[in-house]
């Protein structure tokens, strides 16, 4: 029974720490860019894009198209870097385990 008080015990020491670790990381930004540079996404360690920077060079009405696709490929490579970099933090915590939903 006393193993088990200790399991619960380290169970909730854990998710307290991961609580943590989530509220630091919403805090937390990466930047990602597509274009060369000419559009640029900010997106948080809550999985929220913060902004979304475009030089005046990209805008192009006659290439509505184009635009779009550099937005779509930075915001999902932003995307992308924020969750490495959860997945990094939390692998911290973790020790390596894959717990479902981190």
């Amino acid at each position: 029974m006393n193993n088990m008080n200790n399991m619960m015990k380290q169970a909730q020491k854990l998710q307290k720490k991961m609580l943590q670790a989530q509220q630091a990381l919403a805090t937390r930004t990466v930047e990602a860019s597509s274009g060369g540079g000419m559009v640029k996404v900010v997106a948080n360690g809550a999985q929220k894009i913060e902004s979304i920077v475009l030089e005046k060079e990209v805008i192009n009405p006659e290439d509505v198209e184009m635009l779009q696709d550099l937005v779509l490929a930075a915001v999902n490579d932003a995307l992308n870097k924020s969750q490495e970099m959860i997945s990094a933090e939390m692998g911290k915590l973790t020790g390596g385990l894959n717990i479902p939903g981190l």
